[in-house]
């Protein structure tokens, strides 16, 4: 799993050379993934604007017998000399559910967000530990990671 997020960093900082962006959006949906150690979750996945430096964004993704049900609030900061790439830093509330129980998450968050304009696509790339709560206790997962590709409504 570390080959593939080192993977993945090389090939977003090749592609983000390559590209002219613009980050203005206020709605996007589209494809949410959630990965590192243990389950991989696919499903949709949703950016709302509030203002131009803070959003929420919205997931409900699906593996093998679980379901991941998240929010987040986020602050969005320029990357000086570039155009259409944003970082941002979160936290949220989340829930797995699976089969025998729920796990209660917090998680905070912090990626990068780049917007095309020559298409209407967002993508995103972020960090996300878990901290998890359950009957049994807590548990913290540090190797977890985001990836979002949004069509952009608006």
């Amino acid at each position: 799993m570390k080959r593939i997020a080192i993977f993945v960093l090389i090939l977003c900082g090749l592609g983000l050379s390559q590209l002219h962006a613009q980050s203005d959006y206020k709605t996007a949906v589209g494809l949410g993934i959630d990965f590192g150690s243990g389950q991989t979750f696919v499903g949709p996945s949703a950016k709302f604007f509030l203002a131009p430096d803070t959003a929420i964004e919205a997931d409900v993704l699906f593996a093998s017998g679980s379901t991941l049900i998240q929010a987040f609030y986020e602050y969005h900061g320029a990357i000086e000399g570039t155009d259409g790439l944003k970082w941002y830093a979160g936290v949220g509330p989340g829930v797995t559910l699976y089969d025998g129980g729920s796990n209660f998450l917090v998680r905070p968050m912090v990626g990068m967000d780049l917007k095309f304009n020559t298409v209407p696509l967002a993508l995103t790339f972020d960090w996300r530990p878990a901290l998890g709560f359950n009957g049994d206790g807590s548990d913290f997962e540090a190797a977890r990671f985001g990836l979002g590709f949004r069509y952009v409504l608006d």
